[in-house]
Formats: C-alpha cells, sequence, structure tokens
C-alpha cells in the first residue's frame, strides 16, 4: 500500500474531558500536519458527558472536517462508546484506539502506522512505565500480573486500549457481537498478526480520572469472565476437595465409634465450623454462577450496545 493511499481513522471515547479537550485538538491537529502522507480524520465519541464535551467537538468539527462527533444518547461506558466509533470509521485502511485524558501521548502513533505497514494487523502499545501510583497503581499491576495467568486467552501484560487495527482486524472486531466488552481481550481472540510498540504512558494532561475504581473493577470482572472458565473450574476443585475432606472425616469418626474409643455425643463447635464453612462455600459459588448468569441474561436480551443521539461530520 502507498503512503498516499492510506487513511487513518482515530476513535476516541470522550466523557467529561472539557478541561483535556483543546490540548488534544492541538496536539491531534500537530499530527495530522507532521503526517502529510496519510489520510486523517478522528472520530470523537461523547459518551454522555454532563460538561462542554460535546458542545466543544462539535465546534472543532465545524471548523476541520477532518473531526467527528458521535454523540451517545446516555452514558453507556467507556467500551460501548469505543465500538460506537469502531462502527463509523468509514472507509479508513486502519484505525487507532486511544483515551481522550492524554496519557496515551498521540505523537507515537506515527510508529503504529509504521509497524501497521510493515505488515502486522494488530498494532499494540505496551508500556514501559507509567505515572498512576497509589491503590489504583498497585490494582493495575496486581490485574496485568494475574490476568494472564487465569484467562483461556492471555493478553501481553501492559497493554490496554491504545494501539491500531488494520481493515481486517477491524472488521473482524466489529463482527463480535458481545455486549460485556473487554477490549484488549477480543484483539487478542481475533488472532492476525500482531506488532508490539513501547511507549512510556504519562500522567492526565488536566482534570481528574473519569474511571473510577468500581468501573475499574467491574471491568476487571468483565475481563475475567468473559475469557475464562477457571472460576467454574476452581468450583468443582473445591467442592470435589470438600466432599472428600468430608467422606474421610466421616470415615474416621464411624471408626471411633466402632472401636469404642469415642463414645459420648461431641463435636459442637466443629458441627457449626463445617456448617459455616460450607454455607459460605455455597454462596460464593452461587455468586460465581450468578456473574455467569447475569451476562447470558444480558445477552439474550439483545438489546443494543449503544444508542447514537446525533453524528456531525463526515462519514
Amino acid at each position: 500500500m502507498s503512503a498516499s493511499a492510506s487513511k487513518i481513522a482515530i476513535v476516541i471515547p470522550v466523557f467529561n474531558e472539557e478541561a483535556v479537550l483543546p490540548e488534544l485538538f492541538a496536539r491531534l491537529t500537530a499530527l495530522f500536519a507532521a503526517q502529510p502522507g496519510c489520510t486523517w480524520s478522528a472520530v470523537l465519541v461523547d459518551d454522555g458527558s454532563r460538561d462542554r464535551s460535546a458542545e466543544l467537538i462539535r465546534a472543532q468539527a465545524a471548523q476541520d472536517p477532518r473531526f467527528r462527533l458521535v454523540e451517545l444518547s446516555r452514558n453507556f461506558g467507556f467500551q460501548s462508546a469505543l465500538s460506537a466509533g469502531l462502527a463509523r470509521t468509514g472507509d479508513a485502511d486502519a484505525v487507532v484506539t486511544m483515551d481522550a485524558d492524554l496519557q496515551d501521548p498521540p505523537e507515537v502513533i506515527p510508529e503504529f502506522v509504521a509497524a501497521w505497514r510493515n505488515g502486522a494487523d494488530i498494532v499494540r502499545a505496551s508500556r514501559r512505565s507509567r505515572s498512576e501510583t497509589g491503590l489504583r497503581r498497585a490494582g493495575f499491576d496486581l490485574f496485568h500480573s494475574l490476568y494472564g495467568k487465569l484467562t483461556d486467552y492471555p493478553i501481553e501484560p501492559n497493554t490496554g486500549t491504545f494501539g491500531l487495527l488494520g481493515r481486517a482486524a477491524l472488521e473482524a472486531f466489529n463482527g463480535l457481537p458481545e455486549r460485556h466488552r473487554f477490549f484488549p481481550g477480543l484483539r487478542a481472540w481475533i488472532g492476525f498478526k500482531t506488532a508490539d510498540v513501547p511507549y512510556d504512558r504519562k500522567q492526565r494532561a488536566a482534570g481528574q480520572p473519569q474511571q473510577s475504581f468500581r468501573r475499574l473493577v467491574r471491568y476487571a470482572m468483565d475481563g475475567l469472565f468473559s475469557f475464562s472458565y477457571l472460576p467454574l473450574r476452581l468450583l468443582s476443585y473445591c467442592g470435589l476437595f470438600v466432599a472428600g475432606a468430608g467422606f474421610a472425616a466421616g470415615v474416621f469418626f464411624a471408626v471411633r465409634r466402632i472401636l469404642g474409643i469415642e463414645t459420648a455425643a461431641t463435636g459442637f463447635t466443629t458441627l457449626v465450623t463445617l456448617i459455616l464453612f460450607l454455607g459460605g462455600v455455597q454462596l460464593i459459588g452461587i455468586g460465581v454462577l450468578g456473574e455467569y448468569l447475569g451476562r447470558i441474561y444480558d445477552e439474550v436480551k439483545h438489546r443494543p450496545q449503544y444508542i447514537v443521539k446525533q453524528t456531525l461530520g463526515r462519514d
């Protein structure tokens, strides 16, 4: 493919990012000017923002046709907004996905394009370092260290949304119908030739993180339950262990009674402890089954992942 024929779209979900959008527009515009060999476009998906984010995107799209607004009817979540943008990239040859907060620097995108032109269908941005600290950083590190060991389709550690999908990979991704979406897992699941580009994840350009700790935990659970049967297997193993231990304990006490070693009715504390233990195991099992059942329930309802309120800009 010649450089002049490359059409690159950048998909960016936006939720309450009024403070950071002016710098995002400036840096994307500078990127477009520095890479004249590509035809660029930016699809910004407003995910029900409560600030002036949609207004700012609308103004930018009005003065620069390379920017496009996709406004959702309410807040559907980052993954749904990302899917809405990926479905509206027109005839782009490749699509870059990134966050709006500029922790993922747009200046790395030319390296994605170079890797794609060298034959990669999927380009992942691999974090050499990241700026988060405290509980949030500990949670990220714990998730990335455990996820690959717990799931049936491991992802590369320290990778996220930032990256590039070639046309074939994009069409395969858009063909996935599930509603509880975990982008890095789905990107790994579809296969294709993959390349990695290392980079340093920056601090937010402005404002506060819009993804709460609760949402991040829910996102991690979507990643686990969507790509692993391990929780169900662990329940089976736990059941076998408890059943075996119970049978062994029963044989042990029966033998003691037959041999006359123990004749009095004792063991009230032991009985209560066993009942509470087994009750806890059963409740945990019901909770795990409920997570899987709830996701099945969401799938069979066939509700759309998102509803588009309006769009502005060329397709």
